[in-house]
């Protein structure tokens, strides 16, 4: 019995940790993007890997997509979410594309 539980709560957890896909309209959010505290990868198929380091404290999140509300974006896994805030919605400048996260200016420097 025990045995079923647990293979039941491994695939509970395995397909809750996969993100959606980037929607069309959003796909200029894909990429890398970074600033001298910042890093953030969005990936097509909805994973975020985001780190960033103020002072002495890192604080990182690998997880995938949950939606998009708005310009903003949230990824976790159930109640676990983070949202990170987009007050600037990535736009060309320059020939580079910018957005601003969280209040950090990141420019795309790869894409995916």
């Amino acid at each position: 019995m025990k045995s079923k539980h647990l293979i039941l709560i491994f695939l509970l957890l395995t397909l809750s940790a996969c993100g959606k896909p980037i929607p069309e309209s959003r796909l200029h959010y894909v990429g890398e993007w970074q600033s001298k505290e910042m890093s953030l990868l969005i990936l097509e198929d909805g994973r975020v890997a985001y780190e960033r380091v103020t002072g002495r404290s890192t604080v990182s999140i690998d997880a995938p997509l949950k939606e998009f509300v708005e310009d903003d974006f949230v990824v976790g896994v159930w109640f676990l979410t983070t949202t990170f805030d987009v007050s600037e919605p990535p736009e060309q400048v320059d020939g580079k594309w910018r957005m601003v996260v969280d209040g950090v200016r990141l420019t795309k420097v790869e894409e995916y």
